[in-house]
């Protein structure tokens, strides 16, 4: 990453000061915003305290992850730092305190105004963009995302959702003051820097469908898959004993919903103890599912990371990877060649229990953007 764009930082999740040891590392700005993606390991309240302290007059937004990417590839138990520096970019940022009691019109109303404050206030910075990190055991990612989409427009927004390793007990999002739960917070930014969303995934659907035939939209939870027990179903699908399914079994047998021309990975979180199936994102009765499978995660990832280089090296690639990648990395054995991949690329980030990208809510995929330098020209590629 360009110092003078982009910065920074990695300390362990362990350390007495870690703001401290975040601040010295990224350098003295001035930033504009500070990103932090902290492991469940660390001390949340101080850092959050800390944090506001350090970096005054930058706005702060952060949540736990389920495992960090550092600039070394994939890390655990750290917390990763990213400021963007002020003289190029400029942010504001909106907490949603409380999800449930989500007002789509006033959200929007507020969004509206934040972005024409910034356009008012940072004409001179041509690139407008949103950066969204959300409760990942809210629930609530889907509808959030569709109150965003009437005042985003145009505009890119992409994001993860906060993680808490692989234990889905307690996810946390924060700015400089406040750490909560089923709460979100949107970074409005304006920058020098020409930027390209991106969405990547190595999934192939099949042949092999099934039908949600009962099922807890809310909840997110599918009762029944074809009329059967759902993780007897999903089980004899995919040729398994229902004993046998886990977080692995997700990973390897993905479900996908067809939208379009393109199908979007449902995700499975876990088989609950009266064997029906939680599910990260949106899921109804009536759904047809289709059984994917993952295809080259390593090659797949080498081309598409090789593809941001052009028409110019990026200056920084912030990107929101799925868990279940990472899962299905370790179980395979490729956690090696993917941070490789990763650390030659200058990817930053954290692993997610879901991805947002515009009005949509997915799974499975590595979502981000990546920065190239001012007066680049960077081709329209939407996600």
């Amino acid at each position: 990453m360009d110092e003078h764009y982009v910065s920074h930082a990695l300390v362990s999740a362990h350390e007495t000061c870690p703001v401290d040891g975040l601040a010295k590392s990224l350098g003295p700005g001035p930033f504009s915003l500070v990103l932090l993606f902290v492991s469940p390991e660390a001390d949340l309240s101080s850092l959050v305290v800390e944090a506001g302290k350090v970096w005054k007059g930058a706005k702060i937004a952060g949540c736990t992850t389920a495992g960090e990417i550092s600039g070394e590839g994939y890390d655990e138990e750290s917390i990763v730092a990213v400021g963007f520096h002020a003289r190029h970019f400029a942010a504001e940022t909106l907490l949603v305190p409380d999800l449930s009691k989500l007002v789509a019109s006033d959200l929007s109303d507020t969004l509206l105004h934040i972005r024409h404050a910034l356009a008012r206030d940072h004409g001179h910075l041509p690139e407008e963009f949103a950066l969204l990190f959300v409760d990942g055991l809210s629930a609530r990612e889907d509808e959030l995302a569709s109150a965003l989409a009437a005042a985003t427009g145009a505009m890119p927004l992409i994001g993860g959702s906060a993680g808490d390793g692989t234990h889905f007990r307690e996810t946390l999002v924060f700015d400089g003051k406040q750490l909560l739960a089923n709460a979100a917070i949107i970074s409005v930014m304006r920058g020098a820097c020409p930027l390209r969303p991106f969405k990547m995934d190595h999934i192939k659907p099949t042949e092999r469908r099934m039908v949600v035939t009962d099922a807890d939209p809310q909840a997110r939870i599918v009762r029944r898959i074809n009329a059967e027990p759902a993780v007897k179903e999903y089980a004899r699908l995919i040729g398994m004993q229902p004993e046998s399914v886990n977080t692995l079994t997700f990973a390897i047998h993905p479900l996908t919903v067809r939208m379009g021309e393109r199908h979007h990975v449902r995700a499975i979180q876990r088989v609950l103890p009266s064997g029906e199936l939680l599910f990260f994102s949106a899921i109804d009765e009536g759904m047809v599912l289709t059984i994917a499978e993952p295809h080259d995660l390593v090659g797949h990832l080498s081309a598409e990371l090789k593809a941001l280089k052009q028409p110019a090296n990026p200056v920084a690639v912030l990107a929101f990877d799925c868990i279940l990648r990472r899962i299905e990395a370790q179980e395979r054995q490729m956690i090696g060649p993917v941070s490789e991949l990763l650390r030659q690329h200058g990817v930053i980030g954290f692993s997610t229990y879901g991805e947002q990208i515009g009005p949509m809510h997915i799974n499975h995929t590595m979502t981000g953007f990546a920065f190239y330098p001012p007066g680049t020209v960077v081709s329209e590629t939407t996600p």
